[in-house]
Parts: structure tokens; sequence; C-alpha cells
């Protein structure tokens, strides 16, 4: 079985030798490396080069101007392996990565009675300080939360025979985010549940967004990825319902109810814990070796990082529905019905 690393980036130049030197140090090498590099005007592509010859089988691809999806579409398209096994820049690969990754490509036949097309590994976060904590644990699952056989992997961590990425057509070049979600569904309607076998070891470690601003910016544009791909429609309009209808509600039944204006409270109350509730629990492990004072200071956040994405989204998705609105004369866009 021969197996291709690939990835894309863009302007990597502080954070792509991480990810070099973790598929350097992996227990199984892979084949090759395929990267897309999408016209970085920073060293970046000086940097990758100065690896070609200490990684066997590294190849650069350049388009300037290449989104994700089309970044990896040019590199699977280079690749020469079976199985494609595809991560990001920015992060950095468990040492067993790889290994895990595409062990069950090597069962020939699983306990399903079917040959395994995808695999999807997993991603931990690696914090440094109160902020990034808090972000940590508000944004992202921990491994005990993940049901295996509907788990949809982010494209840091996957893998897939390259004749499953050509039946289902590649990732969508329409899509400048959540374009590895959309392909995860065209897997699963190809494939059928579980579409995925599950590798919970090919660990990709990442750094969370470190600041409010470039955490704005992050789901501001999941958000009307969402919108541009008719994604998650039912969990945006409680969304709205939650902060235009039942949040108001509360608030003026606290301040200018005729009674029990003590209800209005409570319900805000629970509310806030409710939404809160899981990040909470998930700072007893991530926050385990913290001095107390930086625990408190995560909690804290917890809030305030809910309240900020919440904002980033409903801002985000109507104008993701305006796009797709605009763009309705586009085959693509039904991507359902492919």
């Amino acid at each position: 079985m021969r197996v291709s690393v690939v990835a894309t980036v863009y302007n990597e130049g502080n954070s792509i030798s991480t990810l070099m030197d973790s598929l350097l140090n992996q227990t199984r090498r892979p084949d090759e490396i395929v990267i897309c590099d999408g016209g970085s005007v920073d060293d970046t592509v000086d940097l990758l080069n100065s690896y070609a010859g200490i990684l066997p089988g590294l190849r650069i691809v350049t388009e300037k101007g290449a989104n994700i999806s089309r970044g990896r579409n040019l590199a699977v398209t280079e690749a020469k392996g079976t199985v494609i096994a595809c991560t990001d820049a920015g992060v950095r690969l468990d040492p067993n990565w790889l290994e895990q990754l595409v062990a069950p490509f090597e069962e020939s036949v699983p306990a399903e009675g079917r040959r395994v097309g995808a695999v999807a590994g997993f991603f931990v976060p690696e914090v440094s300080g109160p902020f990034e904590l808090a972000m940590g644990a508000t944004v992202l699952p921990q491994e005990e939360e993940i049901a295996p056989s509907g788990f949809l992997p982010s494209s840091r961590s996957v893998a897939y025979t390259k004749d499953l990425w050509r039946r289902i057509g590649g990732y969508p070049e329409w899509l400048d985010y959540c374009e590895d979600l959309v392909f995860d569904l065209r897997i699963v309607a190809k494939e059928g549940e579980p579409a995925f076998a599950w590798a919970p070891r090919a660990i990709a470690y990442f750094r969370p967004r470190s600041d409010l601003s470039s955490f704005w910016q992050q789901y501001y544009r999941y958000a009307r990825g969402d919108g541009k791909a008719d994604l998650w429609r039912l969990r945006h309009i409680v969304r709205y319902a939650t902060y235009l209808l039942l949040v108001p509600a509360l608030l003026g039944h606290a301040f200018w109810g005729l009674e029990a204006r003590w209800l209005g409270w409570l319900g805000l109350i629970i509310g806030g814990m409710a939404n809160c509730g899981r990040p909470w629990k998930r700072l007893r492990s991530l926050a385990r070796d913290y001095p107390l004072w930086e625990r408190i200071q995560a909690a804290v956040l917890v809030p305030v990082i809910r309240l900020v994405g919440d904002a980033a989204k409903m801002a985000g998705y109507p104008m993701g529905l305006l796009w797709r609105w605009r763009n309705r004369h586009r085959p693509e866009i039904r991507w359902r019905d492919a």
C-alpha cells in the first residue's frame, strides 16, 4: 500500500517547520509528501525546499490564489499513493499519527464486512495560558464525547483512498470554509454510515486561537461557509431564536416584570450555565496541571468566548445565505443532489 501525505499551505513560515519536523519523526514514513502552496509571499516555500534532501518523496506544487479546497485537490491529483493522508499546516503530528491513521486500510475486510474507504483521526489542542485553555475547552470536543459511527473528521487528520476522493468529486472548490465538512458528508452519502473507521490515536496537535479578534474572524467565516453550503439550518435558527427572542424576554422580565422578577434572572442563570456547562467540564481535565488562579481565569473566559462565537456565527450565517442566493444558478451549490 502506497501512502501519500498531502497538505495545502499559505504564508505558513512561522509554523511549517513544526509540521515538517513531525513528519520526519513518524514511526511510519509516508511514501511521498505533496504540499500545495497557494502563492505564499513569505519564506514558506524556501523552508519547504530545505526539507527536500531529508524527506524523500517531498514535492511542492504552486498555484497562486488557490483556496484550501483547490490546494488539496491539486495535491491529491499529483499524489501517486492509493491512500491519501491529509493534514494541515499549523499542526504537530504525533509520531504514531500516520501509522495509526492508515492501519485500518491494512485490514482488507473489516468487521462490518466491507473495505475501509476513509479513516477519521483526531485532534488535540496544545494550549498556553488561560485564554487558550478556555478556547480549547469551549470549541473542541474531547475523545470521550465522540460517537465514532457519526464523527465527521477535520481534514487536519483524515485519510481516504484516492479512488473514493475521485468518486465523490474531491473537495468543493466553490467553498472557502467548511469544505472538509461537505467533503465528509459526501463520503457519508457515498459510503453510508459508519463512513469512517475511527483512529483516535492518529492525533494532530494544534494551537487554538489566542485572541478574541482572530476567534471572531474564524467563526464568522465558518458560519458564512454554513450559509453557502446550507449546513446546520436548524442549529442557526435555534441560536437566533435564543438570542433574539428568549434572552430579551428573560431580560425584560428580570428588569421590568410586574411580579416574580427572580424567574427572569433564574432563567438567564440556568441558560448561561447550560451553555457553558460542557466547556467547564472539559476544563477539569485540560486545566489539571494549571495553577488555581489560571483555572479560575479560564472558567471566567468561557462565557465570553461563547458569546463572541455565537455573535460571530449570527453575523456570518446570513452573509453566506446571501452569497448562496446570489449564486443560486450555479449547479455545484446543490451538492446534496450530486
